[in-house]
């Protein structure tokens, strides 16, 4: 796993992705703190993450993660994966933390205006880890959806529009709730999906073990899901 976790990690930046990734966070992340913060003279960071959050869903992590099985496939490398020493879901998890590793680092520039903000009064620390904590189960969960969708095709520009289209449904899923009140269990049944609901929660300071537990999970299915098509691939 630790193999393929570096081989992925050093290609993010032998192509322009993990700039990319990187520069995109920067600047969003930069604009809201400067409108919201610095010009505000507010000191609390609740605003930059929360408006990070369409950014994240809906533009980087669809980047992130389109190449991950795609270009493997179209490069016809696929098969070195499946007969290397390692096993499919070590291939998977290698290429999930890599992933991951850069978001987190790209991610954690926000601890810096955490700081310029010390200069002048104290953050609410615990807020600020919460937000990350949620921004980084969020980002799993979407890497690890974007990372079963790269598995089961060998276009990257397909791969990004399928992770696209399922964070964009999954930011509605609060909208769709509420077009369905008047059938009860399904309203509910679509409201326990959305992750936005539960990511709020974060945002404010507040960390809900079961909200936790279903980004876990969720991440847990994908990854799942990612090795059985890469199973049956290696056999077919």
């Amino acid at each position: 796993m630790s193999a393929v976790f570096k081989r992925e990690f050093r290609s993010f930046f032998t192509t322009p992705i993990g700039y990319a990734v990187i520069a995109i966070l920067l600047f969003f992340s930069g604009y809201f703190f400067n409108a919201y913060n610095l010009q505000n003279h507010n000191a609390n960071l609740t605003s930059v993450y929360t408006n990070l959050f369409s950014i994240v869903v809906l533009v980087v992590l669809p980047v992130l993660t389109m190449r991950a099985f795609s270009e493997e496939k179209r490069q016809r490398t696929d098969q070195a994966l499946f007969t290397a020493p390692v096993s499919l879901f070590g291939v998977v998890m290698g290429k999930f933390l890599a992933c991951l590793l850069l978001f987190a680092a790209a991610l954690s520039v926000t601890f810096l205006y955490a700081f310029v903000i010390a200069t002048q009064v104290t953050p609410d620390w615990l807020v600020i880890i919460a937000n990350y904590i949620g921004m980084l189960l969020l980002a799993g969960l979407i890497i690890a959806a974007g990372l079963f969708f790269s598995s089961l095709t060998e276009s990257q520009f397909v791969a990004a529009l399928i992770t696209f289209a399922f964070s964009f449904v999954l930011m509605m899923m609060d909208s769709l709730a509420a077009l369905t009140a008047s059938t009860p269990w399904l309203s509910e049944a679509i409201s326990f999906l959305s992750v936005y609901t539960r990511y709020t929660g974060f945002t404010q300071g507040i960390i809900h073990y079961d909200h936790m537990f279903f980004f876990l999970s969720m991440q847990a299915l994908f990854l799942f899901l990612t090795v059985r098509v890469l199973d049956t691939k290696r056999w077919s």
